[in-house]
């Protein structure tokens, strides 16, 4: 089974940094996809992040270009999400997840709890 567990959420101040961390069991790194996912209050899940191996590309929404960087250590099998100079709107639960179907990075199949992040203004 796949099993996936984020941590390194927290609350931190509007243009501060946080690493969130997700160890991956039961899944090949190198193959497919793996990605990060968040949830804010009241609103729909919005991918933020994915490592799509097939086509060696990693993808990032656009709200969060040129200040998040996820990044992969298959040796111990984490992946991490680097977010820096954070803004209230990233306030959210995130979630790391695999995706390993027809269409890698927009549907996720495996999922953990997640970590909340709070940014406060």
């Amino acid at each position: 089974d796949v099993q996936l567990q984020a941590s390194g959420g927290g609350l931190v101040q509007a243009g501060g940094s946080l690493r969130l961390s997700c160890a991956v069991s039961g899944f090949t790194f190198g193959e497919k996809a793996i990605g990060w996912f968040r949830q804010a209050p009241g609103k729909e899940h919005e991918g933020v992040s994915c490592i799509n191996w097939d086509d060696g590309n990693t993808y990032y929404t656009d709200s969060v270009k040129g200040r998040f960087t996820m990044s992969s250590d298959s040796a111990k099998n984490m992946i991490y999400l680097q977010m820096n100079s954070l803004k209230p709107e990233d306030t959210a639960d995130y979630y790391c997840a695999v995706s390993t179907g027809w269409d890698l990075c927009r549907v996720y199949d495996y999922w953990g709890q997640g970590t909340q992040v709070t940014v406060s203004s």
